[in-house]
């Protein structure tokens, strides 16, 4: 392997171990499909598909599991859209998105293009860690 074509695995390396995260053989060939290019969103099935076709052998619960810890280890961000849709974002700086109901395509809005008016005191013993502003939209 060339020095050039190492070098984006040895960012996702530094990227998982920064995180706190051992680089399992899964966990490596996921973060490559996630971090290597642009910020994207994409559904664990969505990202379970693309390790297949990449020749990467792991269970779609495995992708669950390894996304969750990212997640956890502040990677991506979770971005729930229905009760039983989410979708992982690779982009986890603060912004908010536009959900193209039709598609399912998620759409970032730059968080300073957001004004939220008012936010409720949270419940005792608790803190606001984050607001998300889904803008539902038809194509």
């Amino acid at each position: 392997m060339t020095a050039s074509a190492s070098r984006p695995l040895n960012i996702v390396l530094e990227r998982l171990r920064a995180a706190g995260l051992r680089p399992t053989r899964q966990r490596l060939a996921l973060a490559r499909l996630l971090f290597q290019g642009q910020d994207r969103h994409v559904s664990a099935e969505q990202l379970h598909g693309e390790a297949l076709a990449g020749n990467a052998r792991v269970s779609l619960a495995t992708v669950y599991n390894t996304l969750h810890q990212f997640v956890d280890a502040g990677l991506l961000r979770e971005i729930a859209v229905d009760g039983g849709r989410s979708y992982f974002d690779t982009n986890t700086s603060e912004h908010h998105h536009f959900f193209f109901e039709d598609t399912g395509r998620l759409e970032d809005i730059p968080g300073h293009l957001v004004a939220v008016a008012r936010v409720p005191d949270p419940p005792e013993g608790t803190s606001v860690r984050r607001i998300d502003v889904i803008v539902r939209v038809g194509e």
